[in-house]
């Protein structure tokens, strides 16, 4: 192929790039040349597109990125200029439209071994005959006529029109994994297989590579797809990438990966309507992806599938719906429809039937319609909008769903994938058949759609065997799917085709010698059997009617042989062709006579399964047979000859020489040789260089001592291969003779790569051939082929080619310089990959008889033909020629085939038919020694019966027949052990059958109670019959008797109940136990302080007492008040509770009309569509269960209490007939002593019936026992051919019979008693008459007196025998009237058993219908109950945290009580006029920060909670700073100056009160918000539960409703009397009852009468209604008027209030004003101070006084020493006058005022200062106590200044 744009490429200069190279690479040459030619251009935009490296497997990468994509991208294809010292920049360059590839370079190249000479074109592809059918979606439609699919590594374009093939190779020889087609059909893309394989895009329809995408995966790709406009593809791998990827193909970029999933992936499509949306599904998985744009740029992300409730399934097919939405396939048929990642429904057919049986494998959206393809061969279409509104309607998630068409393509049909073409304006389906067929179909299901048609068929999977006609160019092959095919591969079409049961495993063509007609094939089954078939050319058959003479050839069966149990694995014939060798897997080899027919000559058995058979060629001078075994043992055995065995007895080969060769494996010693010999060389060319450069030294003038040696590195080599040999031989694969006795192998596993050339021991000795470990003597190591291992062998007919079949698929010819094969002789190899590189191993290779094609047949079904290249050229044209038929071959009968698989082998059938013959000599000679005895044994009767009829004296003794008493008692003896012998064998037998009657007596008798007994009438024909009663089972009577309240589910109100009581006891149990009575307060714990103290000893304490006294008394007082305010709230409160709210209804009212909707009223009937079920008479499976149980258990009482009535009354009978025995025995006595005239007729006496005692029929005894045997024994000799002698008297064992036996009838019973008693009778008479007689003889005349006593006698017994007579009738009638009267009883019963049992019927039926609803009924409930209990835990958590809230509300008004409280204790510290009250006020109210001792909170905290929490601190950070500033004035660590320290501490003491309730304040109102919030958010949770609640009832309503329709369908019998019907209809009763209803009597009197009862009930109602209408109104006045003279009281006490006190107040607080105590208790520790410094002030007052009478005298004495010394002065002046007037102003420190008096002067004025601030505080406490509205503190006292006392 030339490409048409490949010109403008290369002008381009740097588009073409040489063809990735796998396992077959060109030659040496012609790698150099590619090379050569790849240097010459420049890279081409795949090799840079490859040179991309991918990261983030796990992630989706998108490559949007600019950047990343300049870097990339390649360059445009046009040469670039010179390069220039310039800044780099970075140009997007984008791939031609017409730029192409070449496909010569792209596609794979066989590998040729260099210079070995072998052509390239060794082996050229002819045709492809198979299909892999399996293989997923491999089928494409280019037209109208070209179909696409994959034949393993070619691409096979078939033409529908010519039935021609065309060929693409794949470009990496590593197999081809999907193939795709564009929208337009102009491209289609083939994904291959390899190392990191290729993504190729062709054109249709040059054929030309357009494109080459590189890097998609790493092992092969999966499947891809279009979009739906074309311009990308995406592709998914396989193991062990699976990766995802997303190409712009045209440019060959990717533009989105990811991995796709972490197991196998089927599928990848894009969504129709959404390109950026696509589906993967594979293994147990199905994924929703979608292409993002993310700030890194366009990433795939995807969304598995959660399956939920649904199994677990492989999705094979699937499609995407226009609104997102996904319908998949599923494992077990049925389709899943996916939205948002779930499954929303799985639907089914009605009936809850599948969709398909089996897998669907493919969906598809076809205009407007859903079509299905599945693996049990239909196609069905859907209804679009059906399926894409479809809903789930109950919990299972099935919903039914009724197809539109539906076709059938076939029996036996796997539909795999399907595509659609138009030809000729009409669509047409194209259809791949998973067994092996492509199918032509229409489904427009339209009065003219086609049948579907069968183009192709083909092998279905793998491959098994192949054989090649020796004479003609045709080849037959075989496989699993039980057909057996024959081809023309000259004119490469199939010939003819035959099916059998059981698939084929093995076939041999006959050699020439066999059949002259050539045609014959042997084809080995996998039930072992063998046929041979005849191919023909049916055309040289006669003309007769009927037969198809238009068929080019004919397959006939013409002999079935089963040589073996399991699968055949090889055929073979003997070289000459006279005999035929089967091997199979039960390690046997069967040897078949050849001629007309193949007559069995014997088997041998070998040590393991056969894998191949080969007879020895016929260079050889011997015929023997080389057994090739799996287990790695190989045995030879030479032709047995036919004639030296004799099969009489057994087919069985015992004395046929054999020799044994079990393989050891020398493997891991050649590769450690190899390594060895590869060490060495490395060593010794390192030595060579060595000594080349120490001898360049030695050139260049050096002596050895100057040289300087480099230091070598010391290299740490790998160990050496260790010596392995595997334990299990390496399984044989193929072999070959090559001289007698020497063979080569090929093996699998371990040993794979070498060919190993071995020879037979000429010692084999007696070693079993599993101990022996024979060692090959040669091998052949066989380059690249240490992973894939030589399955077949074949040589061509010169033997200069050895063609070899591989593991991986490949064709490897070896060419070879001599006709034998040795490691030397080996020139090169030619390898060609074909098949399939994972699963196309090579079954069978196989050259023309003229060596000029070859035939490959492989595990994926591919079936190749091939051109081998031959040096003279072919003139003539070849044509193949199928065999002519034999003659008279229309005349014979067709061979009987076998069928059956378990059908007898050859051998088995052999040994079965000996053994029937010896059973039948056996039992011919036991029936002579029977037929002997019984002559004998009738001689000696007829000497018996002779002696007999001979006279008495002449007859001899038995005992004198006895010829000698030692031979009896021997005989007797052995007897005796014979029968112990007898009875220790039949013991089992005996055991059994003892069991056997047990066990049927358990399973008829055991479980009877009563047998039916007939008790008769003794007078008359009445007569009653007990129930045939059987037991009641302990379970069934324990269930009747639980409680009918104990329900299997309980119903919503029961659940509701229950869990309210719970909660209810929970709410009581966890409600904080509060005192009755208010805590005690601070006060009262202060006052309780107060009253501590100790008893007055002073008059100040006697006044603190006084005090202390008045305090206590107004704090009583406030107490009680308190407590009486106390007592009227919680009266009011009371009084609250019990006022009704607006919705409160009577709890009797409640209960009233909840019993009158349920009992009274216009009920609905339950045939109603309204008809409402109440809850208790709701029924399920459950409670109808119980209903039955109760009622079988009722009806069993009754019958049970009714046949014991029975049972007594026949017991009664016999008593009475014993009785009447009795009777008539003395009656008989009587009449004795009467004359016979005057006798009365004897009463018969009753007799008991065979059916009044049914027990005794089970009773048997030895005679009945003996009869038995009997009658088997006439049985037996009447079916038995062979005569049995009679048995006589004594002869024989009896037998046990297995059944119950008849005891002796009652008559027998009754007349044995009667007899009995008659002897009895006739021996008293005997007596008697002796008696008689003998007074005869001696009687004389009597007497008077003995006439009349015997007259009276006589009198007497007339009178006793009437006395009898009647007593027998009396009983008689007595028995028939109890009879009577329990037989009226029994019917009356039987009435109402039969109408129980109508009942049961009805409730039975019931039963089934509940039982169909209870699973559905059962889900309702459950939701209903699980969704009642969580309304109900979700309302009690509710009401939890409303009572949260009012806690802490409650806790939070406390807590501003105690900041109020502390505020006014703050106050009443400060007192009035403190000049300290601002600084006091602004240190208690200033925020300072304090350390909290909190738990970090959690990171889960919500972003509003923290922004509120962040504004909440800011906001006190600011109002900190604002204090702050505020406070920067004054500093309240220290008091300042003349403020009392002790008020300052307080006031910091009080701060910190204050903080600790502001801090506990906002602790208490951050909860009670975050309660709030969960309180909203949870009522809002209960409105979507309360509605799905609701609408579950409705459900369940509806459902019980539904049941109750379903119920009412039901027919129940009851029987009516003619005069019971009163539904007439003019004058009749209508012909139609189904209207009318059925009513007892008394429920029709009770109804007329209750309309009676509620016409006066509905008057008493009104007049109740008029008197409570009236009451309402009178006390809506009476609350008017109330509320009027509240509202003046009032008033009238408001007024009063500011008329007492000025202002409004509340009384409550004035009644409970009482004294602050901590004010107080300051108060009296300041008097106590003030008493004790009063004191100490008189103390020292009267010590003042004292010093101030020693001040005044000392004063006195002073002043007389002043005056004196004033006089001195005086002249002291006057004398010093004149000193003094050189010194001016002396003196001067004695002018001026006193500091004394300045001071005094000073305290004087502070004490007026004093003394009127004390007038100013009395003026105001007289304004304060004048208004009588408040406490009323005193003024604080300042504190006298430091260092002065007030007098």
């Amino acid at each position: 192929m030339e490409p048409k744009g490949e010109q403008e490429a290369k002008d381009a200069k740097g588009q073409n790039e040489h063809s990735e190279e796998g396992k077959g690479s060109p030659s040496e040459e012609q790698k150099e040349k590619a090379k050569k030619v790849a240097d010459e251009k420049t890279p081409s935009p795949a090799i840079q597109e490859e040179e991309k490296l991918f990261e983030d497997e796990e992630g989706s990468e998108g490559y949007g990125d600019e950047e990343e994509e300049e870097e990339v991208e390649p360059i445009h294809l046009e040469k670039p200029p010179e390069p220039v010292k310039k800044k780099k920049v970075k140009v997007e360059k984008k791939i031609s439209e017409n730029f192409y590839y070449n496909y010569e370079e792209l596609c794979a190249l066989p590998f040729v071994t260099p210079d070995s000479g072998i052509p390239l074109d060794m082996l050229s592809l002819i045709h492809s005959f198979g299909y892999d059918c399996t293989r997923r979606a491999n089928i494409q439609i280019l037209d109208s006529y070209t179909l696409l699919y994959i034949a393993g590594n070619q691409l096979v374009l078939l033409n529908l029109l010519m039935k021609s093939q065309k060929y693409l190779r794949s470009t990496c020889g590593g197999g081809i994994g999907v193939i795709t087609v564009h929208p337009n059909k102009t491209y289609f893309a083939v994904g291959e297989k390899g190392w990191k394989p290729n993504m190729i895009i062709y054109e249709y329809p040059s054929l030309r590579p357009y494109r080459v995408l590189r890097g998609g995966t790493e092992e092969a790709y999966a499947f891809a797809d279009f979009n739906r406009s074309g311009t990308l593809i995406a592709t998914v791998g396989s193991s062990p990438d699976y990766m995802l990827t997303v190409w712009d193909w045209k440019q060959e970029k990717i533009v989105l990966r990811s991995k796709a999933f972490s197991q196998d992936v089927f599928r990848v499509t894009f969504s129709p309507e959404n390109e950026e949306q696509l589906t993967t599904s594979g293994s147990g998985h199905i994924k929703f992806w979608k292409m993002a744009l993310t700030f890194t740029g366009l990433k795939l992300q995807g969304a598995l599938g959660r399956f939920g409730k649904t199994a677990l399934t492989d999705i094979e097919g699937y499609v995407e719906l226009p609104d997102g939405k996904v319908l998949s396939g599923s494992e077990w048929g049925n389709l899943l429809l996916w939205e948002g990642g779930l499954i929303k429904v799985e639907l089914c057919r009605p009936g809850r039937k599948n969709c398909h049986n089996g897998p669907i494998n493919q969906l598809v959206l076809d205009e407007g319609e859903v079509v299905t393809v599945g693996s049990d061969g239909y196609i069905r279409v859907w209804d679009f909008e059906t399926i894409d509104t479809a809903d789930i309607v109950d919990d299972t998630g099935l919903l039914e769903v009724e197809h539109i068409n539906e076709l059938l393509v076939g029996k036996n049909v796997n539909l795999n994938y399907m595509v659609k073409i138009h030809e000729r304006g009409e669509p047409f389906w194209y259809a791949q058949d998973a067994n092996g067929a492509i199918w032509k179909l229409d489904l427009s299901f339209t009065n003219v759609t086609h049948d579907p048609e069968c183009l192709f068929t083909f092998h279905s999977g793998k491959i098994e065997a192949m054989c090649v006609s020796p004479v003609t160019y045709i080849m037959a092959t075989t496989g699993l799917d039980r057909s057996v095919r024959v081809f023309d591969f000259i004119d490469n079409v199939q010939l003819t085709e035959m099916k059998f049961k059981q698939g084929g495993t093995a076939m041999v063509w006959a050699p020439n010698v066999v059949n002259p007609k050539k045609g014959i094939m042997v084809v080995g089954f996998q039930d072992g059997v063998v046929r041979v078939i005849e191919l023909f050319d049916p055309k040289g058959l006669p003309v007769v009617s009927g037969r198809d003479k238009g068929a080019p050839a004919a397959l006939r069966l013409k002999q079935a042989f089963k040589p073996h149990t399991t699968i055949v694995t090889a055929l073979a014939y003997e070289r000459n062709g006279e005999l035929l060798a089967t091997g199979s897997n039960d390690k046997t080899v069967f040897f078949f006579n050849v001629e007309e027919k193949y007559e069995p000559i014997g088997f041998l058995s070998v040590p393991g399964p056969v894998q191949a058979l080969q007879w020895s060629p016929l260079s050889h001078p011997e015929s023997t047979l080389l057994i090739f075994c799996k287990n790695g043992i190989v045995v030879q055995v030479p032709a047995p000859d036919p004639g030296n065995y004799n099969a009489a007895t057994t087919y069985r080969i015992k004395d046929l020489p054999t020799q044994y060769f079990r393989f050891c494996s020398i493997k891991s010693r050649i590769l450690l040789e190899e390594e060895l010999e590869r060490r060495e060389k490395v060593r010794i060319e390192k030595e060579k260089a060595k000594q080349q450069w120490i001898k360049q030294q030695l050139d260049e003038g050096k002596t050895m001592e100057e040289i300087e040696f480099p230091q070598e590195e010391a290299v740490e080599e790998e160990p050496l291969p260790e010596i392995y040999i595997p334990e299990t031989p390496s399984p044989i694969l193929c072999g070959f003779y090559s001289r007698p006795g020497k063979f080569w192998l090929s093996l699998g596993e371990y040993d794979t790569g070498f060919l190993f050339h071995c020879a037979f021991s000429r010692q084999q000795g007696d070693k079993e051939p599993e101990a022996r470990k024979d060692e090959p003597f040669a091998y052949i190591h066989l380059e690249d082929t240490e992973d894939t291992a030589i399955r077949r062998i074949v040589f061509c007919s010169t033997g200069l080619l050895m063609i070899c079949g591989m593991q991986d698929g490949a064709v490897r010819i070896y060419a070879l310089h001599e006709k034998w094969l040795s490691k030397d002789n080996i020139a090169g190899y030619w390898s060609y990959s074909m098949h399939d590189n994972n699963y196309g191993q090579i079954q069978g290779i196989c050259p023309s008889f003229d060596d000029r094609f070859l035939v490959t047949c492989g595990a994926d079904g591919n079936i190749f033909t091939y051109n081998i290249l031959s040096a003279e050229e072919v003139k003539k044209v070849l044509k193949a020629k199928v065999p002519s038929p034999r003659r008279g071959l229309e005349r014979e009968r067709p061979a009987e085939d076998i069928e059956d698989p378990t059908a007898y082998s050859i051998e088995n059938a052999k040994q079965k038919k000996e053994h029937d013959y010896i059973m039948r000599i056996a039992e011919q000679k036991k029936s002579i020694k029977r037929q002997e005895l019984s002559t004998l044994r009738e001689e000696f009767q007829n000497l018996l019966q002779m002696n007999r009829q001979l006279p008495s004296h002449m007859q001899l003794h038995r005992a004198q027949f006895e010829l000698d008493r030692r031979i009896r008692a021997e005989m007797d003896r052995k007897t005796a052990h014979k029968i112990r012998l007898v009875l220790k064998e039949l013991a089992w037998e005996q055991e059994k059958h003892r069991i056997g009657l047990q066990k049927v007596e358990n399973r008829f008798r055991a479980s009877l109670e009563y047998d039916t007994i007939v008790v008769c009438a003794m007078r008359s024909n009445h007569r009653i019959s007990t129930y045939r009663l059987l037991s009641i089972s302990e379970k069934l009577y324990n269930v009747s008797k639980q409680s009918q309240a104990a329900k299997r589910r309980q119903s919503k109100y029961d659940h509701k109940g229950k869990d309210t009581d719970q909660r209810t006891e929970t709410q009581k149990d966890a409600k904080p136990k509060f005192p009755t009575q208010a805590s005690i307060s601070e006060e009262e714990v202060d006052s309780e302080k107060l009253q501590k103290k100790g008893h007055p000893h002073t008059v100040a304490s006697r006044i603190v007492e006084n005090r202390m006294e008045k305090l206590r008394k107004i704090i009583e007082k406030a107490d009680r008040a308190k407590a009486k305010i106390q007592q009227r709230r919680n009266e009011w409160d009371e009084l609250f509770k019990s006022k009704p709210s607006d919705d409160y209804e009577d709890p009797q009212d409640v209960e009233n009309i909840k019993e009158a909707q349920q009992n009274m009223g216009d009920f609905k009937l339950k045939t109603a569509t309204n008809y409402k079920i109440p809850e208790h008479m709701r029924m399920n499976a459950d409670k109808k269960t119980h209903q039955l149980a109760s009622l079988e258990v009722a009806i069993h009482d009754k019958k049970l209490e009714m046949n014991k009535w029975i049972v007594s009354l026949r017991d009664l009978k016999v008593a009475i007939i014993e009785e009447i025995q009795c009777v008539v025995q003395e009656l008989k006595k009587i009449q004795s002593s009467l004359h016979p005239s005057k006798h009365v007729p004897v009463p018969p006496i009753p007799q008991l019936l065979p059916e009044e005692t049914p027990e005794k029929q089970f009773q048997y005894d030895t005679e009945m026992l003996m009869k038995f045997k009997h009658d088997l024994e006439e049985r037996a000799r009447l079916k038995d051919t062979v005569p049995v002698a009679p048995s006589g008297e004594g002869g024989g064992l009896g037998g046990f019979g297995g059944g119950f036996y008849r005891s002796p009838s009652i008559k027998d019973i009754e007349t044995a008693m009667r007899s009995t008693s008659l002897k009895s009778m006739k021996i008293a008479s005997g007596t008697a008459a002796q008696a008689v007689k003998s007074f005869e003889f001696e009687a004389v005349e009597p007497t008077d007196l003995e006439l009349e006593i015997e007259k009276r006698a006589e009198i007497r017994n007339i009178y006793m025998q009437e006395v009898l007579v009647k007593r027998v009738h009396e009983l008689m009638i007595t028995f028939d009237a109890e009879l009577r009267l329990l037989r009226h009883q029994k019917l009356k019963l039987d009435i109402m058993m039969k109408t129980a049992d109508l009942r049961h019927i009805t409730w039975f039926q019931e039963l089934l219908l509940l039982k169909n609803f209870e699973k559905h009924e059962n889900i309702l409930q459950e939701r209903v109950n699980s969704l009642s209990s969580e309304e109900e835990e979700m309302q009690h958590k509710l009401n939890s945290y409303l009572t949260q809230i009012e806690e802490k509300k409650a806790e939070i008004a406390k807590l501003q009580e105690r900041e109020k409280i502390l505020y006014a204790t703050f106050q009443a510290s400060l007192g009035e006029n403190n000049k300290f009250a601002n600084f006091l006020t602004k240190v208690l109210k200033k925020r300072i920060k304090r350390v909290k001792k909190k738990e970090v909170e959690g990171e889960g905290d919500e972003d509003e909670e923290s922004e509120e929490e962040s504004d909440e601190e800011s906001s006190l950070e600011s109002d900190e700073e604002e204090s702050g500033s505020e406070d920067e004035v004054f500093d309240d660590s220290v008091c300042p100056k003349n403020c009392d320290e002790a008020l300052f501490e307080n006031t910091l003491q009080l701060r910190e009160k204050r903080l600790d309730i502001e801090e506990a304040l906002v602790e208490e109102k951050k909860t009670v918000e975050n309660v709030r919030k969960d309180y909203d958010f949870l009522a809002k949770k209960v409105k979507v539960v309360a509605a799905s609640l609701d609408a579950a009832d409705w459900e369940l309503e509806a459902y019980q409703r539904e049941k109750q329709q379903r119920l009412n369908e039901l027919y129940v019998v009851v029987p009516l009397k003619l005069h019971q019907v009163e539904y007439i209809s003019n004058g009749e009763i209508p012909p139609d009852l189904s209207q009318s209803l059925v009513f007892t009597n008394q429920s029709l009197v009770n109804l007329q009468q209750r309309i009676m009862v509620l016409q006066e009930e509905k008057l008493e109602q009104r007049e109740l209604y008029k008197k409570a209408r009236q009451q309402h109104k009178q006390l809506i006045r009476d609350r008017r008027d109330m509320m009027l003279k509240i509202d003046r009281l009032e008033e009238k006490c408001n007024e009063l209030m500011m008329l007492k006190f000025g202002r409004l107040v509340n009384l409550e607080a004035l009644q409970t004003l009482s004294v602050n105590t901590n004010l107080e208790e300051l108060k009296m520790k300041m008097m106590e101070k003030e008493q004790t410094h009063a004191a100490e002030l008189r103390k020292w007052e009267d010590k003042i006084v004292d010093l101030r009478q020693e001040l005044m005298m000392v004063t006195q004495e002073n002043t007389d020493k002043l005056k004196q010394m004033n006089t001195f002065c005086m002249e002291k002046m006057t004398l010093e006058t004149k000193l003094d007037a050189l010194q001016n102003n002396l003196g001067a420190e004695f002018q001026g005022p006193r500091k004394s008096d300045i001071e005094e002067k000073e305290k004087l004025i502070a004490l007026v200062q004093l003394q009127a601030q004390e007038a100013e505080v009395l003026k105001e406490e007289i304004t304060l106590l004048s208004r009588k509205d408040g406490r009323i503190f005193p003024p604080s006292q300042p504190g006298y200044p430091q260092g002065g006392m007030l007098d």
